[in-house]
C-alpha cells in the first residue's frame, strides 16, 4: 500500500505501564522518521517526551506530550501517555482523541496484569490498537507465556503478525507473518532480509495459520480460502489487518527493542497500513470531517509558568485558524506541538491535534463549536469520567502572606489536572488536596511552587471526628456582671436531649409568662449553637435538642449578649452530664480488584476496622470483583497504597461518606490524647 493510497493524517496514542519504555519508543519513532536528528535517553532528562521539571526529576511521565513526524508522506502525531496508574486520567482524556493507540509493555507474564484496565478503557471505547512488546533484549520469561497472559487480559482476539528469531537467550531477528519474510536487526539501522530458518519453519507456519485463521473469523471469503487450501493474496491479508483492526476487533501484537530501534520500523510501517485514517475515526463517531462547520475537542489543559494557557485539541470537523472564535472565545493562537517546543501554524484542519491558545474557561473535556455552528444542535463529544480522588493531603502555606494565593493557584492546577480535586473542610477548616496518590500529589505541589512560588507544607487531613450524648440533662446557666454602668444578666434553664443517629441539632423553647422575654430567645440558640462547636471531648457536637424550658431577667441589665452568655454557660455545665461519646465518619467503598485478589482485599478491609457488606462479580469486567464495605475514615488515608501493593497496581476504589459511628472504646483513649490543642479534629 502506497502513502496515496491513505490519509495523510494518523494520530497514535502511545500508552502502557510504568517503566515499559514508551517515551523511548516515541524518541526512536522521532528518529527513524527524521524528526529528531540526534536520540535522547530518558537517564540523561532529554528526550522530547518527559520534558517539563517534574517528569525530568521524577524519571516518569507526568503529563501527556505531543510530538509530530512525517513518515512515507503521512503526518503522525504521537501523544506519549504517563504509565503511572496515579496518572491515568492524563492516558485516559488523550485516548479519545486518537484514531489508534500503541500499548507498550515489557516481556514479563506476570506484568502483564497491570494493563487490563487500560485494555478495557480501549474496548469499551472501541479504539483500534496495537500491542508493542518492548525489551525483548532482556526477556525474563518466554515469549508464547507473555502472549498467552495477555490473550488472558484482552477481550478482543490477539494476532501475533511477527514471529521472533532468537540467538541462545537475545533477539536477533524476526519473521513477518504477512510475508513469510525472516529479518536480522542491526542496531540504528532497518533490519536485513535473511532465510527462514530451517528450525523455526514449523513455528512459524503453525504462528501464521494461527494468524489467518483469526482474521478468518471475521472474513467469510478468507475462510473459504483456508477451507480449500488456498493460499490468500499477501493484499487481502493486509486488507482483513486494516478492516478489523478499524473496528477493534482484533489486537496486533509485534515486538522489538526501542532503545536499539529493533522492531520500531516494522511497527511504523503497520501503524501507517493498518491503523485507520483520522477522517474514517471521524465517520465512526458519526461526525462528518468534510463539513464546514468546526467541531474539536480538548485532550488535555496546559498552564505555562506564566501563566498563558494552551489546550491541545483534536479537530473533528471544519478548520481551525488564529482568531477564530470557539464558544464565543478567540482562539489566540493555533500551534504544532513538538514536546516542549511549538511552531505556529496559521491554519489547521480536520483530523489533526494541535494546541489553541487563551482559551480561558474552557475545560479538558469539553466540546467546541465556532459561530456557524447551531450552539442547539451542535454535538456534545463524549469524554473520560473523571476518577473519584482516594489519597489527600491538608496544605499550609510556607509564608503566611501566600495565603490569598492559594485558592487561585490550586484552581489553575486543577485546569491542567482533572484527576486533582480540593476543599475547605468545614469542621476541620484545613485546605486538603486530594488526588490519585502520594506521587500524584507531590508532582501537584512541586508544580505549585516552580509556576506560582506557592510553597506548601503538609500534613495528613485530620479526621473530622464528632461527638454526641447518649442521655439527657436538665441544667442552669446564669450570667451576671456588673460594671460602673449598667451590669449584664442572664438566667435560662435549658433540658439537654439526645436524638437519633443523623438528625441533627433542634432548638426550642417553651417559656410561659414572658420569664424570658422574646427579644433575647434569639441570643439563647446563638450561645447553644456555639457551645456544639466545641464539646466536652474538643469536636463538634451534634444530633442533639436543646430545649429553653425557664429563666429570669433584669429590666434594666438584660441584654440579647447576656442570654446568649448564659447558654453558653449552661451548657458548658450541662454536657458532661449526658455522657458524651465520639463519632467517627464512616464511608462506603467499593472496591475493585480481579478475583484472584479478592481474598486479599476482605483481609485488608477487615484488618482496618472495615465491615464487609458483600462482594458480588464486576458487572462487564470479566475475572474481576467488586467488594462493598463500610471502612472507618481514620483508616483510609494510606487505603489505596497498600491496594495497588496487594493488585499490582490495578485495583482502585470508589466512595463516599456515609454515616458516623461510636468510636470502639479501645482506640478512644488514642484518638482524645492526640486531639490537637484548637479541638477542631484529631489525625
Amino acid at each position: 500500500m502506497n502513502a496515496q493510497e491513505v490519509s495523510r493524517v494518523r494520530n497514535i496514542a502511545i500508552v502502557g505501564p510504568y517503566l515499559s519504555g514508551k517515551t523511548t519508543l516515541l524518541e526512536s519513532f522521532l528518529y527513524v522518521t527524521g524528526a529528531i536528528t540526534r536520540k535522547g535517553s530518558v537517564k540523561d532528562k532529554n528526550t522530547v517526551g518527559d520534558g517539563v521539571p517534574e517528569a525530568r526529576d521524577h524519571q516518569m511521565s507526568v503529563e501527556v506530550t505531543a510530538a509530530h513526524a512525517t513518515y512515507e508522506g503521512v503526518r503522525f502525531t504521537f501523544l506519549d501517555c504517563p504509565g503511572s496508574v496515579e496518572f491515568a486520567q492524563e492516558t485516559y482524556h488523550s485516548l479519545v482523541g486518537v484514531d489508534a493507540a500503541v500499548v507498550v509493555c515489557e516481556p514479563e507474564a506476570e506484568r502483564v496484569l497491570t494493563l487490563a484496565p487500560l485494555f478495557k478503557f480501549l474496548d469499551d471505547w472501541k479504539i483500534p490498537h496495537l500491542i508493542f512488546i518492548n525489551k525483548m533484549d532482556r526477556a525474563n520469561a518466554e515469549f508464547m507465556d507473555v502472549l498467552h497472559a495477555l490473550k488472558n487480559v484482552s477481550s478482543r482476539p490477539l494476532v501475533l503478525q511477527q514471529f521472533p528469531i532468537g540467538k541462545g537467550e537475545h533477539l536477533v531477528g524476526f519473521i513477518d507473518l504477512i510475508t513469510e519474510q525472516a529479518y536480522q536487526y542491526h542496531p540504528g539501522q532497518a533490519a536485513d532480509p535473511i532465510a527462514l530458518p530451517n528450525e523455526l519453519k514449523e513455528q512459524e507456519h503453525g504462528a501464521r495459520v494461527e494468524m489467518l485463521e483469526a482474521l478468518a473469523d471475521f472474513d467469510d471469503h478468507l475462510l473459504e480460502e483456508l477451507i480449500e487450501e488456498i493460499e490468500p493474496p499477501q493484499e487481502e491479508i493486509i486488507q482483513d489487518l486494516k478492516m478489523e483492526l478499524s473496528a477493534d476487533l482484533i489486537v496486533p501484537v509485534f515486538f522489538g527493542v526501542a532503545e536499539q530501534e529493533y522492531g520500531v520500523r516494522p511497527l511504523l510501517d503497520a501503524l501507517l497500513r493498518e491503523t485507520p485514517a483520522a477522517e474514517e475515526t471521524a465517520q465512526r463517531r458519526g461526525l462528518a470531517p468534510d463539513s464546514e462547520k468546526t467541531l474539536v475537542q480538548v485532550l488535555k489543559t496546559y498552564v505555562t509558568p506564566n501563566g498563558g494557557k494552551q489546550s491541545l485539541v483534536r479537530i473533528w470537523q471544519g478548520t481551525v485558524k488564529d482568531g477564530i472564535s470557539l464558544n464565543d472565545l478567540r482562539v489566540g493562537g493555533v500551534y504544532r506541538l513538538m514536546g516542549q517546543q511549538q511552531s505556529s501554524l496559521g491554519m489547521a484542519s480536520a483530523g489533526e491535534i494541535v494546541a489553541l491558545g487563551r482559551l480561558e474557561g474552557i475545560k479538558t473535556g469539553d466540546t467546541l463549536s465556532d459561530s456557524r455552528s447551531d450552539s442547539k444542535t451542535v454535538k456534545v463529544l463524549p469524554k473520560a469520567d473523571v476518577f473519584t480522588p482516594v489519597y489527600g493531603l491538608a496544605l499550609i502555606p510556607e509564608k503566611r502572606s501566600d495565603e490569598v494565593k492559594v485558592s487561585g493557584a490550586l484552581a489553575k492546577l486543577l485546569e491542567e489536572d482533572p484527576a486533582l480535586a480540593w476543599e475547605q473542610h468545614g469542621d476541620t477548616h484545613e485546605i486538603i488536596l486530594w488526588g490519585q496518590g502520594e506521587i500524584h500529589l507531590q508532582v501537584a505541589l512541586e508544580r505549585l511552587r516552580r509556576k506560582y512560588n506557592l510553597a506548601m507544607s503538609t500534613h495528613l487531613p485530620l479526621v473530622p471526628y464528632k461527638e454526641t450524648i447518649r442521655k439527657p440533662s436538665s441544667v442552669r446557666g446564669r450570667y451576671k456582671h456588673q460594671t460602673g454602668g449598667h451590669g449584664q444578666f442572664g438566667d435560662v434553664h435549658l433540658d439537654i436531649k439526645p436524638l437519633p443517629r443523623g438528625t441533627g441539632f433542634s432548638f426550642e423553647e417553651k417559656i410561659v409568662g414572658g420569664v424570658v422575654p422574646r427579644q433575647y430567645i434569639p441570643g439563647v440558640e446563638t450561645g447553644v449553637r456555639e457551645s456544639l462547636g466545641h464539646g466536652p471531648l474538643g469536636f463538634p457536637v451534634v444530633d442533639v435538642a436543646v430545649t429553653l424550658t425557664n429563666g429570669s431577667y433584669h429590666s434594666v441589665d438584660s441584654s440579647e449578649q447576656a442570654f446568649k452568655q448564659a447558654a453558653r454557660i449552661a451548657m458548658q455545665e450541662g454536657m458532661p452530664k449526658c455522657e458524651p461519646v465520639l463519632l467517627e465518619p464512616i464511608i462506603q467503598i467499593t472496591v475493585s480488584i480481579p478475583t484472584d485478589f479478592t481474598s486479599n482485599v476482605l483481609r485488608l478491609l477487615n484488618g482496618r476496622r472495615g465491615q464487609i457488606l458483600g462482594y458480588d462479580a464486576k458487572p462487564d469486567w470479566a475475572d474481576w470483583d467488586q467488594v462493598m464495605a463500610h471502612l472507618p475514615q481514620a483508616e483510609m488515608h494510606d487505603f489505596i497504597v497498600e491496594l495497588r501493593s496487594l493488585t499490582f497496581g490495578v485495583g482502585f476504589f470508589q466512595w463516599q461518606h456515609d454515616h458516623l459511628q461510636e468510636v470502639p472504646e479501645k482506640i478512644l483513649e488514642k484518638i482524645l490524647t492526640t486531639t490537637p490543642g484548637n479541638g477542631n479534629g484529631g489525625r
